[in-house]
């Protein structure tokens, strides 16, 4: 398999449909098609391929900084910065990455509870 041959990889090629919310040249931002919340959007890095938190190098840092002012810039353009959202980042099966291309949950949209869930 192609290092960028996850799910991930082919809606940064558009070679599957995604609803697309956030775009920039570094970030790919869209809807989770399995939501846990009323707003789900993951952020990805569309131009360098990390599989999971842990196989991340010091020189990455600026990238996955950019993947959480990404989902910030989101959060305060669909104005939930006000009430709050939730920015998660699985690593490794056991806490729930099911695609190895790091990314980012943003959850808003409704009280979360402990874990993640809508209340």
């Amino acid at each position: 398999m192609n290092e960028n041959d996850t799910i991930f990889g082919k809606i940064i090629r558009r070679e599957i449909p995604a609803t697309i919310v956030y775009e920039d040249d570094d970030v790919l931002g869209f809807k989770d098609i399995a939501p846990q919340a009323p707003v789900h959007v993951l952020f990805i890095p569309k131009n360098t391929h990390i599989a999971t938190l842990d196989d991340a190098k010091a020189g990455d840092a600026e990238l996955i900084g950019k993947l959480v002012l990404a989902a910030a810039e989101y959060a305060r353009r669909e104005g939930f910065e006000q009430n709050g959202y939730r920015v998660v980042m699985n690593c490794r099966g056991d806490a729930g990455q099911t695609v190895f291309h790091i990314h980012l949950h943003l959850l808003a949209g409704a009280p979360l509870g402990r874990f993640g869930t809508p209340m």
